[in-house]
């Protein structure tokens, strides 16, 4: 009884993104690299830009989703970028695999207050896929289900479409994710078409006023899904501290609710990252407050980064830190 009540809190659970075909989001974004959230922040910085991310949900509980993900964007001319996402997810005996290859634009609206407009586009490939060889018969069911006979896999192709508005230290992107209806079996009717859903990211980058090489930075991140109308929202804060060869340290928390249930959290969690010399390392840890809190350890993430072959531009709209 105690592994079935498990097993329902895992797919109720895990449905707040898994089988979406889209890139799973959890505090990624937070770990310096706004790519994950909009396609709109690609070529922005003054670098290539690669981040490898590795997130491993709710340790302690048996074929619990597990994530690992690839992104890269850098600067191509001055006021354009281009950026890849790779990303492989598993949950249960259910596999994930999708690419996102994702342009951005950027414009100056005002150079001396400097406000700038940035539009993104992303065209989006992924796969989905039953692991039936992992399946295993116990005696309650000794045979498996003969109808089962191949992995079920499908494939999806989609589009996301981003805006990104920036004045000095201010933030605000809104992105369309997955435009397309998905094409499925009408025979079948048990997965929902419409896999279309919103994303509000937004904050602001605010220097202490005694020391100019430390700045504050409160975020929230909100997402809304079109098949059920179920949100979430996060909200975060972030210390980052430079020296004198632009180097850097941050920590940070994280706090994602359901919008109708702002004080039963579904994750909350410290952060911390490191820059040096090109180097980056941060990790990310969630505690997990719904039911299923006492039967892990939590949520851990670990994200390496390298940035390289650095190259100012002469357009400030992709100038990657605020100037104060």
């Amino acid at each position: 009884m105690k592994k079935f009540i498990i097993y329902i809190l895992l797919i109720v659970a895990s449905k707040n993104y898994a089988q979406e075909l889209n890139l799973p989001v959890w505090t990624q974004y937070l770990a310096d690299n706004d790519f994950v959230v909009s396609p709109t922040y690609a070529g922005i910085g003054d670098n290539v830009r690669i981040r490898v991310n590795g997130l491993t949900q709710w340790v302690g509980i048996k074929n619990a989703p597990d994530n690992q993900a690839l992104y890269a964007d850098f600067r191509i001319a001055n006021r354009d970028g281009v950026g890849i996402s790779l990303y492989n997810d598993k949950n249960g005996n259910t596999r994930q695999k999708g690419v996102k290859i994702s342009y951005a634009h950027h414009l100056i609206l005002d150079y001396t207050s400097r406000q700038f407009l940035s539009l993104g586009l992303s065209y989006n490939l992924n796969s989905f896929r039953v692991d039936i060889e992992n399946f295993e018969t116990d005696y309650e069911n000794p045979v498996l289900d003969p109808y089962v006979t191949d992995d079920r896999s499908t494939s999806n192709n989609n589009f996301d479409v981003g805006a990104l508005y920036r004045y000095g230290g201010f933030y605000f992107s809104f992105n369309l994710n997955n435009l397309l209806d998905k094409d499925i079996d009408d025979y079948t009717g048990i997965e929902p078409s419409l896999l279309r859903n919103y994303q509000i990211y937004s904050g602001y980058v605010i220097q202490s006023k005694t020391n100019k090489r430390v700045e504050f930075e409160p975020s929230v991140f909100y997402q809304l899904f079109s098949s059920d109308n179920r949100s979430s929202t996060d909200i975060n804060f972030k210390y980052r501290k430079y020296n004198r060869k632009e180097d850097y340290y941050w920590v940070g928390v994280s706090y994602r609710f359901l919008n109708d249930q702002f004080f039963n959290p579904l994750n909350i969690g410290p952060m911390a990252g490191i820059m040096k010399s090109g180097f980056y390392f941060a990790y990310s840890y969630q505690i997990t407050t719904n039911d299923l809190a006492g039967y892990n350890s939590g949520t851990h993430m670990i994200t390496l980064g390298f940035d390289f072959l650095q190259g100012l531009s002469n357009c400030s709209c992709t100038d990657g830190r605020i100037l104060f």
